[in-house]
C-alpha cells in the first residue's frame, strides 16, 4: 500500500498520524494533536469524527462537508496549555482552502477540553 502524507502538515504518514484517531483505535493526546486531526478530518472528508470530537455543549446534531472544498495547508501559529496533564488548551491556527478555483484561509483561535477524558473542540475564541 502506498504511503500518503498525512494532511496535518506533521510529515508523517497518515496511516501513522491522523488515520488511527480517525479510525477509533488512538486518541489525541494533546489539544493541538486534536485540532491537527480535526483539520484532517476536514481535509479527508470525516465529518463523523468531527462531530465525534466536538464538545457535546456545542456539537451540531449533523455536518455536511463540502466536496468542492480542499484543505490544502495547517499552519499552527500558537498553543496555549493543551498539554496531556491540561484540563483546557487553546490552539492557534491558520487552515487554508480552495474552493471552486478561489483560494482563502480559515484564522481561528480554537478552545479545547476534556471531556469524559478526551479532548474536544469547543469552538472559536476572539482573536487577539
Amino acid at each position: 500500500m502506498a504511503k500518503r502524507a498525512c494532511p496535518c502538515g506533521s510529515g508523517r504518514d497518515y496511516a501513522e498520524c491522523c488515520g488511527p484517531l480517525h479510525g477509533g483505535t488512538a486518541t489525541a493526546s494533546t489539544a493541538e494533536q486534536l485540532m491537527r486531526s480535526r483539520y484532517s478530518a476536514f481535509a479527508v472528508g470525516d465529518a463523523e469524527y468531527l462531530l465525534r470530537t466536538w464538545h457535546s455543549s456545542t456539537r451540531p446534531e449533523s455536518l455536511e462537508l463540502d466536496s468542492a472544498q480542499r484543505w490544502v495547508r495547517l499552519e499552527i501559529l500558537d498553543t496555549a496549555k493543551g498539554e496531556e496533564a491540561d484540563p483546557t488548551g487553546v490552539v492557534e491556527f491558520r487552515a487554508f482552502h480552495r474552493h471552486r478555483g478561489q483560494s482563502d484561509d480559515l484564522h481561528e483561535r480554537s478552545r479545547f477540553v476534556r471531556e469524559a477524558g478526551a479532548w474536544v473542540y469547543v469552538g472559536p475564541l476572539p482573536l487577539r
